[in-house]
């Protein structure tokens, strides 16, 4: 497989609408082909991965899981906890001497006020621009950009419009299997209220280099990518983006 990789030392955002970790036969958490993907994009042979769980409250099953999920891809492992406490003394140091960090799904306003509270959300911003691959589902998709809707406040969708902003785009995940994702985008996006955005499917990664949108990849037959764009007229319209798929 031919991997799109930066050479004028862009970085790199790997944005999954959902299905980064996939459950094995044996019920055992692995990472899917798009992991593996962003793996590929650090350009290392035994990439040095941290993991983040803030989202869903950095509950230790969920970072045993991707200890094990990552160990078995030969990957040196470590991961970012906020809770209770900040599990490593210099989190600044630690995030850039990375090669990929990788962002777990749960909710993405808890996640953005926590690491505003910390100051990671400048941190952040270094780590990008120091060529650290940035790679996420869901809330670990959506923080990078400026927004798009979320569950975060409870069953009813919201908007949200206050993401990191590396990305100038709104994003769009879960797109094919939560009916109410792509209309609540329209709405936002038709209005102003959000930018021009890229939406993905169950198990699409959005790849962007720099701040510039390169391609989809998949490992779902039929899975599909979005732009999302004002129509002029108070609306919203679709273009479809095939995904390239990864074996």
């Amino acid at each position: 497989m031919e991997y799109f990789v930066s050479t004028d030392g862009q970085p790199h955002i790997l944005a999954i609408g959902g299905g980064g970790m996939i459950a094995n036969d044996r019920d055992v958490v692995d990472a899917s082909p798009l992991i593996r993907y962003a793996f590929d994009l650090t350009g290392q042979d035994r990439p040095r991965v941290c993991f983040l769980a803030t989202a869903t409250g950095d509950p230790a099953p969920v970072i045993a899981s991707a200890y094990g999920a990552f160990g078995r891809m030969d990957a040196e492992v470590s991961h970012l906890a906020l809770f209770p406490m900040p599990n490593v003394a210099d989190m600044r140091a630690h995030l850039l001497s990375q090669d990929l960090v990788y962002v777990q799904g749960g909710s993405v306003v808890n996640l953005l006020a926590l690491w505003r509270a910390h100051g990671l959300d400048e941190v952040f911003h270094d780590v990008w621009r120091a060529g650290v691959v940035l790679a996420g589902q869901s809330a670990g998709a959506l923080c990078w950009h400026s927004g798009g809707n979320t569950d975060s406040h409870g069953p009813e969708l919201r908007t949200l419009e206050d993401g990191l902003g590396m990305l100038p785009y709104s994003c769009g995940v879960h797109y094919d299997s939560e009916p109410r994702r792509r209309p609540l985008l329209h709405e936002a996006v038709g209005s102003g209220r959000l930018p021009t955005g890229y939406a993905a499917d169950e198990g699409v990664a959005l790849h962007y280099v720099g701040t510039e949108f390169v391609q989809a990849v998949t490992y779902r037959p039929g899975a599909m990518a979005w732009k999302v764009e004002a129509d002029g007229s108070g609306g919203a319209k679709e273009t479809p983006i095939e995904p390239r798929q990864l074996r």
